[in-house]
């Protein structure tokens, strides 16, 4: 079997061992003669395949009871608009901009109260965290809101807001399950799954219980509020059922290889032989260069000149390292090097840009 090194920001490469026993598991899943993606949630079975996988994540991250784990749908999109709806109790709320989805949510919150832009590194091209040790958060604030892992511009958050005891709600999307993190510095997290924990189409959002509440603003459709997909164990509709089959099976994974602690040293090592080979070359460079800033799972970087970068990617892809075009607003390449992608395949593409800077620099 021959598999390229999938680069993509998402959807984007998952654990082979994962995907082989969803394979072996695909026709007859632990004797029941059907496949999960057959399967009824309301059946025994599947309550076993989710009730495992919450008790799993509990376990990676270390969730405290008194949070909710939700299983969801719509993206980390529709939460832009499900955490003001369920959260903005006095229709005002601080963000932090530190990127296009920090800024799509920001704007999606202005329809239904008051928005507080607080900080923003927009100034240089979203290519760093601004300081926010001293804030100015607006004492009637329900929340102050932050997206901690910039998947685009290749920036994360390396020390959290001072709230100045305000809650904070942040999108970990695409640094979920990378490292270790306290969730009792939130009260609320949640993150698509399509980067680092599963295939598009689930939601996970960890919530603190006092914060799920029946008073949210009026007109909030009955799938928005959190109180109905809470009370009834996210099986309140028909979830993405087999998603959160592999989600767990990737939970799995993380606990057999030294969970969350395991997975932040094999993302460091590649982060550090990524950005150690970019630091050094002559022909590429990272658009992010404090590495107080830079992400362990998002990698941009550049040529200068566009048609280089666009060679690169074409030359990239004949060689079996696929999706490494960086976004429309940085330009040049991004790797995203996820917790699925080995130090193999950072290797390979190190290897690659070294050849291609000797026939091209």
């Amino acid at each position: 079997m021959k598999r390229v090194y999938n680069f993509a920001a998402g959807p984007a490469t998952l654990p082979v061992e994962v995907l082989q026993q969803a394979a072996d598991e695909m026709l007859d899943y632990h004797g029941t003669g059907e496949s999960v993606m057959e399967m009824s949630h309301r059946s025994p079975e599947f309550q076993a395949i989710i009730d495992q996988a919450e008790a799993d994540i509990r376990t990676l991250m270390g969730i405290p009871d008194n949070y909710k784990v939700l299983f969801l749908q719509g993206g980390g999109s529709t939460q832009f608009a499900m955490v003001p709806l369920n959260l903005m109790k006095n229709r005002v709320a601080d963000y932090i901009i530190t990127g296009n989805w920090a800024k799509k949510a920001a704007e999606e919150a202005e329809k239904y109260g008051k928005v507080n832009r607080i900080a923003s590194s927009a100034d240089r091209n979203f290519t760093y965290i601004p300081d926010c040790s001293d804030l100015p958060v607006d004492s009637d604030a329900d929340y102050v809101y932050i997206c901690e892992n910039n998947t685009i511009y290749g920036t994360k958050y390396k020390k959290l807001p001072n709230t100045k005891g305000k809650i904070l709600v942040s999108d970990i999307s695409s640094c979920f399950l990378s490292e270790p993190m306290d969730v009792t510095n939130y009260g609320m997290v949640f993150g698509g799954v399509q980067k680092n924990v599963g295939p598009a189409g689930v939601t996970i959002a960890i919530i603190r219980e006092d914060l799920i509440r029946d008073d949210v603003l009026p007109g909030t459709p009955t799938m928005l509020k959190y109180k109905t997909h809470a009370d009834k164990g996210s099986l309140y509709n028909t979830p993405p059922c087999y998603n959160i089959y592999i989600c767990g099976l990737v939970f799995q994974y993380l606990l057999a290889h030294g969970g969350l602690a395991g997975a932040k040293e094999r993302n460091v090592a590649k982060a550090k032989l990524l950005y150690g080979y970019l630091d050094q070359s002559r022909l590429f460079h990272p658009t992010v260069t404090d590495p107080d800033s830079r992400s362990l799972m998002n990698v941009p970087f550049v040529t200068g000149n566009a048609d280089l970068d666009k060679k690169f990617c074409a030359e990239a892809k004949e060689a079996g390292l696929i999706n490494l075009k960086g976004h429309r607003t940085v330009g040049g390449m991004r790797a995203s090097i996820y917790n699925a992608m080995t130090i193999e395949g950072v290797q390979a593409l190190v290897n690659f840009c070294e050849k291609f800077e000797k026939e091209n620099a």
